[in-house]
């Protein structure tokens, strides 16, 4: 339990890293919300009619899937029929010429407004990144900012690994004070899992290395449930899509690289360059040393990508069925969406509880997966066994 909570804290620290390969784009209600902060109701039925067709879906489901400078939690109608939307701002870390400038993303003003020389765009559909401007307001063409800022897949893995952390000290506690009695409530849970993934998945690959690399595959197969649930939880401090991120997916399968190549052994570096069962002309031309070898690296990929777009697939699944509601009602009035609407949730329900199932099977392959090329890579052959 000690090393699974010292990994847990290795995730904590390096998570402001994990969302900067894709600072991507933004939370869509932002960008949606942030065009109506200043606009007003249609003046002329004209306008209102031409107002109906105006429904952002791609921009609001891509929002809310993709990574942003500030965590929206939800929108204010005032009097005059424009929105204020609400949203938690992150720290904004930024490197332009060797300078160092920390400031909150609120001076940003959802992309309304420059702050000492730099301006947010894009979001939606678009890329959200921070660029550079000049005194007159225009974008210096070329020049960006080295970005290390908390977006909010970096903060939403924050207190991910936080309430994980916390939840096996309180595991921990209840077991210092139960001793040898059988579990009880939240430990019945928890070392259901452990067992899990100790007997059907790390001991089946490994054999008797198990226990070397149980803390490992412990962290992962928590770490990403864990993620995976709190993803479709639509309340904060949850709601964020932290494993459909594939800058996170992209680091969970480079730790896997490492361990599988690095405690690799020389059978395992043998069998990649001299194939047994090969053809001799085959190993002459090198053909299969070359598949081998192209093997090594899709295999991380093939992890990166498999946890990434199933999980992503799934919000957006849910997303488009909710937002189907409001486009038919703008389009057709207040009846239709009603009318729609009893479908879309009851779809939107069945696909939320799919998706409970589809937390656990991701994170149970990618945790199998792993152990399978940990094992592929430590496994000694028969004849040196005995």
């Amino acid at each position: 339990m000690k090393k699974l909570g010292i990994l847990l804290a290795m995730f904590f620290f390096l998570a402001p890293l994990m969302a900067q390969d894709e600072v991507s784009t933004a939370n869509g209600d932002d960008a949606v919300v942030a065009s109506a902060m200043e606009t007003e109701q249609p003046a002329t039925a004209e306008a209102a009619e031409s107002d109906k067709e105006d429904i952002p879906a791609g921009s609001i489901i891509i929002g809310h899937v993709t990574d942003a400078h500030s965590w929206h939690l939800f929108d204010i109608k005032k009097k005059d029929g424009s929105e204020h939307a609400v949203a938690i701002p992150l720290p904004v870390i930024l490197i332009n010429d060797g300078h160092l400038d920390v400031f909150m993303s609120s001076k940003f003003h959802h992309g309304h407004a420059d702050y000492k020389g730099y301006r947010l765009v894009g979001g939606g559909l678009e890329k959200e990144e921070i660029v550079c401007v000049d005194e007159a307001g225009a974008v210096i063409e070329g020049k960006k900012p080295i970005d290390l800022s908390i977006t909010k897949t970096a903060a939403a893995i924050m207190i991910a690994v936080t309430l994980l952390i916390v939840l096996l000290i309180v595991v921990r506690n209840q077991y210092a004070k139960r001793g040898d009695k059988e579990p009880h409530g939240l430990q019945t849970l928890v070392e259901l899992l452990i067992c899990h993934v100790r007997d059907d998945i790390a001991g089946p690959m490994l054999g008797d290395k198990t226990e070397k690399f149980l803390p490992y595959l412990l962290t992962l197969f928590f770490f990403i449930i864990f993620c995976n649930v709190l993803g479709l939880i639509p309340i904060f401090p949850a709601g964020a899509n932290i494993t459909g991120n594939i800058a996170v997916t992209a680091i969970l399968a480079l730790i896997t690289f490492f361990i599988t190549n690095i405690k690799g052994n020389k059978h395992y570096w043998k069998d990649i360059f001299n194939t047994p069962g090969v053809p001799a002309w085959l190993k002459i031309f090198p053909l299969m040393p070359l598949v081998e070898v192209v093997g090594v690296f899709t295999k991380p990929i093939v992890l990166m990508i498999r946890l990434f777009a199933n999980m992503t697939a799934g919000h957006i699944v849910i997303l488009g069925f909710v937002v189907i509601i409001f486009i038919l009602s703008n389009l057709f009035g207040a009846a239709m969406g009603g009318a729609v609407s009893v479908v879309s949730v009851l779809f939107s329900v069945f696909i939320s509880l799919l998706e409970c199932l589809v937390a656990y099977i991701q994170a149970y392959v990618f945790t199998m997966l792993s152990a399978l090329y940990i094992g592929m890579a430590i496994e000694e052959p028969e004849h040196a066994a005995e």
